[in-house]
């Protein structure tokens, strides 16, 4: 026999054996399954977690009240030296109220050329994860296509406080799986065989994240 068609002869072997007890005309529907798991044991803090994770994958994070989310989304990009933005459909207007430069719009959608060519691109975010530092993109309104947040070299993401969860499995309950999900856990970064630390191969090498507090 081969090594393959033993080793699938061996699982559906171990299978049958694991359901010998099993009545012929009971249906898998049939049976409950409880999932009565903990879905964290995060404690404290979930906000002050996301920002120590998030920080720790070499992104920058700054909390900043609503009121003053313009001021400090201009201040960014300034710092930054951008110059021509990315803005995806449904991104707040009076956000951007304070900044000066060239805006664009991904309706209809850029092509890859010109977001390789724009100096950054400014999204919402679906949730924030605590614990592993993550952020959940679904294209929803003010995120954009997938595309927006691979591309552009700079990603300056804006997530609310409320949008901040404990763990995963709560993050995932909260998502419409019907979206595309992206999840972002710091800049784009790889390293070679020599463990040389590279960024921004397979997205943005700067990731800038605003926490804003809702008031």
């Amino acid at each position: 026999m081969e090594p393959v068609a033993e080793y699938k002869a061996e699982v559906l072997a171990r299978i049958r054996a694991a359901l010998r007890d099993v009545p012929d005309e009971e249906r898998p529907e049939d049976v409950a399954v409880t999932r009565e798991y903990v879905d964290s044991h995060v404690t404290g803090d979930v906000v002050d977690l996301f920002v120590e994770r998030v920080e720790d994958y070499r992104a920058t994070v700054t909390r900043v009240a609503q009121a003053d989310v313009p001021a400090e989304i201009a201040r960014i990009l300034s710092a930054r030296g951008v110059e021509n933005l990315v803005v995806p459909p449904g991104f707040p207007e009076e956000w951007l109220k304070a900044y000066q430069g060239l805006r664009l719009s991904d309706e209809p959608p850029l092509t890859a050329a010109e977001l390789d060519d724009s100096d950054g691109v400014i999204t919402l975010a679906a949730r924030g994860i605590a614990l592993t530092g993550t952020i959940v993109l679904d294209a929803g309104p003010g995120q954009g296509r997938r595309a927006l947040s691979l591309v552009p070299d700079l990603h300056l993401c804006l997530v609310r406080a409320s949008q901040v969860v404990a763990d995963v499995p709560i993050a995932i309950r909260a998502l419409d799986p019907t979206r595309p999900t992206t999840l972002i856990s710091g800049p784009s970064a790889t390293s070679d065989i020599e463990l040389d630390r590279v960024e921004g191969v397979h997205g943005p090498r700067t990731l800038d994240v605003l926490v804003v507090v809702d008031s």
